[in-house]
């Protein structure tokens, strides 16, 4: 695997190269980011990957100083993969002066995760693009745990006129359930017991909806309440139309339930397409 943490030689390198799938990340991979890159490597001629704890998508009162690096290992687990490029830019590599320059976002980014983030899909946006630009990839992966950041970078891609395309993976879970995250390893034992809880309690509206029920406010409220009574601190849960994101409509074909709760100082997002 070659490493680079410059854009010069990391350019140089992809120039001329076809069919490059690129994975971004923060690091700390774990199997769900693996995953990506195997799929990756079904679909693609060459892989690249990036790690980088991008500050600007941090609100000032969250976990970018404690969130967790581990480039080391990382690296271990991408030569284990046969991974074929790294790019490990600095800050200062990727935001060498202040960055003024930001996209304007469509309202659905201030929704949701941008409701309780604001500013969030902000620094996300900007640093795939900046990404995208530097590597200029013919695909790129993303994962469905975050559906809300999968669909407004899909969004971008079609309106910037991007030629990528932007290849989604199903979530990835542990055997009881709960969808892997890099902030998992935050919980406590307790916690980490009661973390599955989310993805059964999401799965359980699911179930009504394939029954039948389309009182969807109750279930969502019942959903809150529950997870209330076993000391989660909700964010949202909430039942929306996959396809625009919108509040789901009775008659809608295509539904997602998305919830974001606290487990004691451990944010958790997770969502289940019905």
């Amino acid at each position: 695997m070659k490493t680079f943490k410059d854009i010069h030689s990391l350019r140089k390198e992809l120039n001329n190269k076809k069919n490059i799938a690129f994975v971004p990340t923060m690091g700390n991979l774990h199997d769900g980011h693996l995953a990506l890159i195997k799929h990756a490597q079904k679909i693609a001629d060459h892989v690249i990957v990036s790690i980088f704890v991008n500050q600007l998508q941090f609100l000032p009162n969250e976990d970018f100083n404690r969130y967790p690096r581990t480039l080391t290992e990382d690296c271990e687990k991408l030569n284990a993969l046969g991974v074929n490029f790294l790019f490990t830019p600095s800050n200062e590599i990727l935001y060498p002066n202040k960055q003024d320059f930001l996209l304007i976002l469509p309202p659905v980014a201030n929704i949701l995760e941008g409701q309780f983030r604001p500013g969030f899909f902000v620094g996300v946006t900007t640093v795939v693009l900046k990404l995208f630009n530097i590597i200029q990839p013919h695909i790129s992966l993303f994962g469905k745990k975050d559906f809300q950041q999968l669909f407004l970078i899909n969004e971008m891609v079609l309106q910037l006129n991007l030629p990528i395309k932007i290849e989604p993976y199903d979530i990835i879970r542990t055997p009881d359930g709960l969808a892997l995250s890099s902030r998992n390893r935050y919980l406590t034992k307790t916690q980490r017991t009661e973390a599955n809880n989310l993805f059964l309690t999401l799965k359980q509206i699911k179930n009504k909806v394939h029954n039948g029920c389309s009182d969807f406010k109750t279930l969502q409220k019942d959903a809150i309440e529950n997870l209330h009574q076993r000391g989660w601190k909700v964010d949202y849960l909430t039942i929306q139309n996959s396809e625009t994101l919108s509040p789901a409509k009775i008659n809608d074909n295509n539904l997602i339930v998305l919830c974001a709760a606290w487990l004691g100082k451990t944010r958790l997002i997770d969502n289940i397409e019905i």
